[in-house]
């Protein structure tokens, strides 16, 4: 199967798109009571996570660019994700969590401003990490269980900054 361009697509592209729809089509297999609105939602962050990839991945030739890419995505996703479903601190509709979903949006904002220069998307990884981490530690007192979970984000955070790095100053060892 060949494209416009006669090359085939990557084996990557093909296995991260079939997971992305696997996923939007999980809630329908197993019933879950969602509403149409529910799998517009899902359907838009999952479509953003494919496109995020894509655009990032192709930036760079460096693994550890494209790693740090989708760490980083994927964090994003996943700090939005489960601040809509359940919250980070709290219920979901505790207003304090609404500062977490500014970590992935200032994280991103930041990295376009930078271009996504590997040496300062490292910084504002590990600035959006100690974010997140200061977000976490805050709402020790309202939920401990909840700052647990959201202070793990930041170690997320923490392994986009490390890939980014290592892209930055051309050390490979680090990926393969």
């Amino acid at each position: 199967m060949s494209n416009s361009t006669g090359r085939r697509p990557a084996l990557w592209r093909l296995a991260m798109w079939g997971t992305l729809a696997t996923l939007l089509s999980l809630p329908a297999i197993f019933r879950f009571p969602w509403t149409a609105s529910d799998f517009i939602l899902m359907g838009i962050m999952l479509g953003s996570v494919g496109l995020g990839i894509e655009f990032l991945v192709r930036r760079s030739g460096s693994n550890a660019f494209r790693l740090g890419s989708v760490v980083a995505v994927l964090t994003a996703f996943m700090t939005v994700w489960a601040n809509l479903a359940v919250g980070m601190i709290g219920s979901e509709d505790n207003p304090y969590n609404l500062f977490f979903m500014g970590v992935p949006l200032l994280a991103f904002t930041a990295a376009v401003a930078v271009r996504f220069d590997p040496r300062r998307t490292a910084i504002i990884m590990a600035l959006a990490a100690a974010v997140q981490l200061g977000l976490a530690l805050g709402g020790m007192g309202v939920d401990l269980r909840g700052a647990r979970f959201s202070s793990f984000f930041a170690f997320l955070w923490l392994i986009a900054a490390a890939l980014f790095w290592s892209a930055a100053v051309g050390d490979r060892r680090l990926v393969r």
